[in-house]
């Protein structure tokens, strides 16, 4: 199925690793031109630029920032626009994950899994409202939640959990706000997933992890961000306010 993709500019934050960097590589194959957002990790961004210009022909594009700094994300979108072109979509992946439980998380640790999961996704989401109502433009919006928003998590996660569900709820009203104006708006919310990140805890007890699954196993990063891909296209046209479990059932939502 063509994605009607081709040549349309399309933001991930966080989008040099994990599941950004799966979802900057199919929009890559389905031709968009992407914007690769990262705040710590510059020569890893800037290599994957390289790898989805020489292996997909598409311009793409390393841009830092900060998003839970407004200035930043302004910025990013001016550097964006500039280079690519007007935006059609943006993916809202960037996330900070809080381990400790409630009674050993210090406030610090809090603000900055709220400053980066939620406020940082209001800042992107008002720059991409904004910024396609100046233009008179349609547009999609993709937050990316989690599973842990709906069951919460026996491991300590209690702030992000938090900000997890906090994404639904904005983009349940956002998509109300913006409707009107053609910009569609969209959660997604994985399941477990193979990434760097809890890579080696995986590999040392697979069977701890797969049974989580109804279908008896994590998903690749690539499951997930077909889907998340799939809402930035026009083939998603009547969908918004939505929330997609991709969590192997885990959710059962």
């Amino acid at each position: 199925m063509d994605l009607h993709l081709k040549n349309k500019v399309i933001i991930v934050t966080g989008g040099a690793t994990g599941l950004g960097k799966a979802i900057v590589g199919i929009l890559a194959e389905e031709g968009a031109k992407v914007a690769v957002n990262y705040r710590s990790r510059k020569e890893t961004a800037d290599s994957l630029v390289a790898e989805l210009r020489l292996k997909h022909a598409v311009d793409a594009l390393a841009v830092y920032a900060d998003v839970s700094k407004e200035g930043d994300v302004q910025k990013m979108f001016d550097n964006i626009e500039s280079q690519l072109g007007p935006i059609h979509a943006v993916v809202n992946n960037a996330a900070y994950c809080a381990n400790p439980e409630c009674a050993e998380l210090t406030l610090d640790e809090f603000r900055k899994c709220v400053d980066i999961n939620l406020q940082g996704m209001f800042l992107v989401c008002r720059e991409t409202v904004r910024r396609l109502r100046a233009k008179k433009s349609a547009g999609n919006i993709v937050n990316i939640s989690s599973q842990a928003a709906l069951r919460g998590s026996a491991s300590g996660k209690t702030a992000y959990d938090m900000t997890k569900a906090g994404i639904l709820g904005f983009t349940r009203s956002l998509a109300i706000e913006v409707g009107k104006d053609g910009i569609n708006v969209n959660a997604v919310l994985p399941g477990l997933m193979y990434t760097e990140i809890i890579a080696a805890a995986i590999d040392a007890d697979p069977e701890r992890f797969n049974k989580r699954s109804l279908l008896g196993r994590i998903a690749k990063t690539e499951e997930i961000a077909q889907v998340v891909v799939f809402l930035c296209s026009d083939r998603a046209s009547y969908m918004t306010g939505t929330s997609v479990d991709v969590s192997g059932g885990m959710a059962l939502h």
